[in-house]
């Protein structure tokens, strides 16, 4: 029989087995660190802060060049029969579907409002405040000056109109009367009051997609040719002052200058100077009915 090892030759196999044992779990344990050092590192990244994506600027029409224009405000329903660029209509007597069906000819359709006059016969007529309501409007029944300096008064129902505007799909907006400081309004406007309104307007407008012209106010053309994408007159060529408006087109802006037939002016008078300077023009009638005559 044969006799067992003695004790202290079977101390070195279970030391060097001890020993490897211990190696492979310092490497184990050396890869869970590594692994742990790579999985904060890599949550460090992602725990960065992240860039928002900055929102687009809303985009609007903005015209160039001459463009053939039809403008009705009154006579019921429109006359879609013109073979125009733009038409100009009231925002409050069309529904979405005129706007649409207009588009769908491929037309651009721009509202008309009144932004500087309080007109009795408007849905919304109750929801100005007294305080901003001033003098009649001479020549007109039923509208009075509007208070453009209290923008803070006006803004809620001048907004609530742009977004009608909006919602009904409109390209643009023909704001009416922002020329109020140099009328007899009851209120003491000044140029800078003016000023600040119609560039408050402006950016109102083009929040909403909407692109916006500057409505006669001649005088404020430098200052406020930056601000609008175009401008209509009235009456330009009888009272003489379309010049003043030629720095939109120089900036290749169209004008849309609208004569009446009321003054006895006839195409062959305004068509060519309205030609030479670039000048979009035709005859109404002081109603804006539907009837018109363009230049050639």
């Amino acid at each position: 029989m044969a006799l067992p090892p003695p004790a202290s030759a079977s101390r070195p196999a279970w030391g060097v087995l001890a020993v490897v044992v211990i190696t492979l779990l310092a490497a184990c344990s050396l890869l869970a660190l590594g692994a742990l050092g790579v999985f904060v590192w890599r949550g460090a990244r992602s725990a960065s802060p992240t860039v928002s994506p900055v929102a687009a600027p809303p985009t609007w029409w903005q015209p160039s060049g001459a463009i053939s224009w039809q403008w009705q405000l009154s006579d019921g329903p429109i006359d879609q029969s013109f073979a125009v660029e733009m038409y100009d209509i009231d925002l409050f007597d069309n529904e979405a579907a005129v706007v649409a069906a207009l588009q769908a000819q491929g037309r651009h359709v721009v509202c008309y409002v009144s932004v500087g006059s309080w007109e009795d016969w408007r849905p919304d007529q109750a929801q100005f405040p007294a305080a901003v309501i001033g003098n009649d409007y001479a020549g007109w029944a039923g509208e009075k000056w509007l208070d453009i300096r209290q923008i803070d008064l006006l803004a809620p129902v001048l907004r609530a109109r742009l977004d009608q505007c909006q919602a009904k799909g409109f390209d643009g907006l023909e704001p009416d009367n922002i020329d109020g400081y140099t009328n007899d309004t009851g209120f003491p406007l000044t140029y800078a009051d003016q000023l600040a309104f119609n560039r408050w307007l402006a950016a109102e407008a083009h929040q909403r997609g909407l692109s916006i012209g500057l409505k006669n106010d001649a005088d404020q053309v430098p200052d406020l040719l930056a601000d609008f994408d175009w401008a209509l007159t009235e009456d330009c060529f009888d009272e003489g002052w379309c010049e003043q408006m030629l720095p939109f087109i120089e900036a290749g802006k169209p004008v849309f200058a609208a004569e009446y037939t009321d003054t006895g002016l006839t195409l062959d008078d305004f068509c060519p100077p309205a030609a030479a300077w670039g000048l979009s023009a035709i005859l109404k009638q002081r109603d804006l009915d539907a009837w018109r005559a363009a230049c050639p």
